[in-house]
This record gives structure tokens, sequence and C-alpha cells, in this order.
């Protein structure tokens, strides 16, 4: 063991196959982003080794499946129990290697936890169709079988949550990876998982670029789930036509906002600077178009400002901070280009815009004021802390420009009448709609991408179900 800011933490980390320790002759190297260092190095999964891992979990897979539902709940509980109880140690490797804020980590991990135990508490019940003297038909959920876990590094802890639960509820096994770039807290949890699953029940595999494509492409799996980029996404389900893998996507978004004129403004623009700017606006759900009424634009826009220039920003594990560095160099110069195509085209920039250089990847939050609609600022997914402000002057006009996007992951209406929000919230063509709150996410909500923002559903009885095949008995009666 060693120690992060006095924690004890794991000091390597292998992966998890078939309930054992597995190294690797070759690793990645994992960079803290708030320095630009090197602090760790992760297992680089080979192709042999991913065999393993889904013949593991295959093996696995017809004693699992016959444990009953109420076993299952059993342990989904003792695993949201072993989050608790190593909270502080998993939130110091998400923040080493994610970023965020350790408030944040903390809450994190908690979430994950959260996400278990309620998981824990679902059910799917069978449903019978006809019960009389001339039938007994009945409708019974199976398990999908081995199921491949591609989890992003913008939430590594609660979006791998989000699959592993019902995965295993529904009895499935599984093969999870991490993202490259925030192995380190997945495989720890792939540690701490061998006392409690049994063997092969759950591998943790993690690697570079070409892990994710070799997943996705292997044959050994029956259902994929991905969380990441729509582009990512695209080719994902291209590979996995190939043997007509199940699939649950949840791709990019690019989430409007809509600000009516009869607001709290003080109230409803710090509640969207963090919907806008959480996880220093890494997250698939943040406001990413915030359309603001004319007649209160200016003083909608000068709070945000005011906020923007008075939250503070630096490594997750300083005190105090609440915005954290841009997870990875990729995505940090993408949002360099994006802020340079802005200042290319002549817009006004409220705060923010100049880009410090140093070893960190800190990208200063940065508010867009009023650009065209076919910008690359408000036609992109930005992923990060840069925001454009919109006017409008109606409502026809601003459902029409939120919904001329092809993302339709989630949004959120912000009105005081709300027969009136209501009514905007149904024409927005998102699968989810907050009406005066924002990223509301819960264990038993669906979310379903409408457009490119996804395939199928995460959460929820729907959710639960996307992990199973619907078997029917028929059973003809004696007349």
């Amino acid at each position: 063991m060693t120690t992060l800011q006095g924690t004890p933490v794991a000091s390597s980390f292998p992966m998890t196959i078939d309930g054992t320790s597995i190294d690797t002759p070759s690793t990645i190297e994992v960079v803290n982003p708030a320095t630009g260092e090197v602090f760790a190095q992760a297992p680089d999964c080979n192709a042999e080794m991913l065999d393993a891992a889904v013949s593991a979990a295959r093996n696995a897979l017809p004693s699992w499946a016959k444990t009953t539902w109420a076993e299952r709940q059993e342990l989904l509980g003792r695993i949201g129990s072993v989050y608790l109880a190593h909270q502080e140690e998993l939130a110091r490797l998400l923040t080493a290697e994610q970023g965020k804020p350790l408030s944040r980590a903390r809450t994190e991990v908690a979430g994950a936890a959260y996400w278990f135990a309620e998981f824990a508490r679902m059910t799917l019940p069978d449903l019978i169709v006809q019960d009389n003297d001339q039938a007994y038909i009945v409708v019974r959920r199976v398990p999908v079988g081995v199921v491949g876990a591609m989890v992003p590094w913008n939430y590594p802890v609660i979006l791998a949550a989000w699959k592993i639960a019902p995965a295993l509820l529904t009895g499935n096994t599984l093969v999870l990876k991490p993202s490259p770039f925030t192995p380190l807290v997945t495989l720890r949890v792939g540690e701490l998982m061998r006392d409690v699953l049994p063997p092969g029940v759950l591998n943790i595999v993690s690697g570079g670029d070409s892990l994710g494509p070799r997943m996705s492409a292997h044959p050994g799996f029956d259902k994929l789930s991905f969380t990441g980029s729509t582009v990512t996404g695209k080719r994902v389900m291209e590979s996995a036509s190939k043997d007509l893998k199940r699939l649950t996507l949840e791709l990019g978004g690019n989430d409007a906002a809509i600000v009516m004129p009869d607001v709290d403004i003080e109230e409803v623009a710090t509640k969207l600077f963090w919907g806008a700017f959480v996880n220093s606006g890494q997250i698939c759900i943040a406001a990413k178009r915030v359309f603001i009424h004319e007649s209160i634009y200016d003083k909608f826009s000068e709070v945000l400002v005011r906020l923007a220039k008075s939250t503070p920003m630096g490594p997750g594990d300083r005190d105090g901070v609440e915005l954290g560095p841009v997870q990875n160099r990729a995505q940090f110069d993408r949002l360099c280009g994006l802020l340079q195509d802005c200042k290319d085209r002549g817009f006004n920039l409220l705060t923010g815009g100049e880009v410090e250089k140093g070893p960190g990847l800190f990208f200063p939050v940065t508010l867009v004021d009023n650009p065209s609609d076919d910008s690359r600022i408000v036609r992109e997914e930005p992923f990060g802390p840069i925001l454009p402000l919109l006017k409008f002057r109606s409502i026809p006009e601003v459902i029409e420009r939120a919904n001329a996007s092809e993302y339709g992951l989630a949004g959120s209406v912000w009105c005081r009448d709300e027969s009136i929000a209501m009514d905007i919230a149904r024409r927005l063509q998102t699968g989810t709609v907050w009406i005066n709150q924002i990223q509301a996410v819960t264990p038993h909500t669906p979310m379903a991408g409408h457009k490119q923002s996804g395939l199928g559903v995460e959460n929820g009885e729907e959710g639960l179900a996307s992990y199973t095949l619907p078997q029917t008995l028929s059973v003809k009666r004696a007349a």
C-alpha cells in the first residue's frame, strides 16, 4: 500500500480475471491531469488475456444464472457496503486519475453504493398473460449471457455501477473495461469484489486504445454496454452487428436549457451554472446550450459571469477547489480548438478565454455571448467548461432551435408556470427533460437517448430488463 494525501491506497493495480490477480507484460501510463505527471501504471490487457476473461465469464454463467433473485439482491447490497467501507481510498484514487475535487469524488463513490442498494430492491416479476382452462401463458425474463461493459473517464465509478448492478442482478456475468485514462479505481474495485462475488462473475480488464475495439468485436460477448462519444458508439455498433450482439449505447449530448422570463434570476442562474460546469463540464447531461429569454438575458448573464469568476479551480485534492482540470490532453486540445474558433469568428467572450500554459490541464470557465446557431460551439458537444449563451424571443422559436441538433439526450426548462414548462418539455426531442431542476437522475428512472444520443435504456425497470431476454412459456390445457 501507498498513500495519497495521507490516505492508504493500493500501490499496484492488477486486473481481475476469474477471481484472481492478473498482471501483464506491458502497462499503460496513468497521468494526473492536475500536474501532468505519470503517477501509476495500469495493466495493458492483450488478446489472450481478454479471451481468458471472456472464458471465465462464460464458465461462471450457468451457476450464477441459477442463483435466486434474492441471493443476487443480497450480493448487490454487500457490494454497495464495500464501496462505502473503502470510500476514502476510492475517492482519492478517483481524484488523482480523473481530476475532480475530492468532495465530488466522495459523492461519486457514495452514489455508486446507493445505486447498488437501490437496484438490490428491484424485481422483474413474471408476466402471466393467460391462466384459465384453455391455456397458461407466462413471460419470464432470462439473462442475456456474457456482457462486455465499457466505461468512460468522466464518471468511472458511478457509470460502472450503472452497468454492473443490472447485469449481475439479472443473472449475467461481466467483463468490464474502464477508460485507459482512468483505470485505477475500477481495477481496485475488481480486487475488492473478489471477496464478495464468485470467480468469473465480474472480471475487470484494462488497456490502451486497442482493447475497446477488441472487446466490441469479440464473439464471446452476448451484449455490449457502452458509454462514451457518439462517434465511438457508432463504431461499437458496427462491430457488434457482425454477430448481432445486444447493445446499450449511452452516447453524446448537446443539452439545451430554456430559461423563461418569469424565473428567479439569481436562483436559476446558480443552478444552471452548476448544471453546466459540474465536473468542469465533463458530463453527458450537462447544460451545453443555454437559451435565455431576451428580456432577462443581460441580468442572467451577469450572474453567470460572477459565478464563473468566483468559483475556485485547481487540483482536486486542494482544499476549497470546486472545479478541477480537464481530464486528458486530447479533450483539452479539442476545447482549445473550439475556443479558437469562437475567437476567429469574432464572438464576444463574457469571461474566460485565456488558457494558461502549464503542466496541468486547466481550462477556464468561458461564457460565449450569443454566438450564431451555425457555429461549432453551438452545434458540437464541448464536454468542458465552455458554454454558449443564446438569446431567444418566442416559445416556438426556441423549441425549433433547441431541437435543431443531431443529439437528444436530455434538456431542461426553467419557468414558474408549470403548464407552460410542461408544454415546452413535451415538444423537446430528448429522452429526458427536467423542469426547474437539472441532472435529477435516479436508479428508478429510465435514461434513453433520442436521435444520435444512444440506443437502448439505462436505469429503471426498462434498463434492468435490457439485460434480459423475454422467454414465453405457453401451455395448452385440456378443453
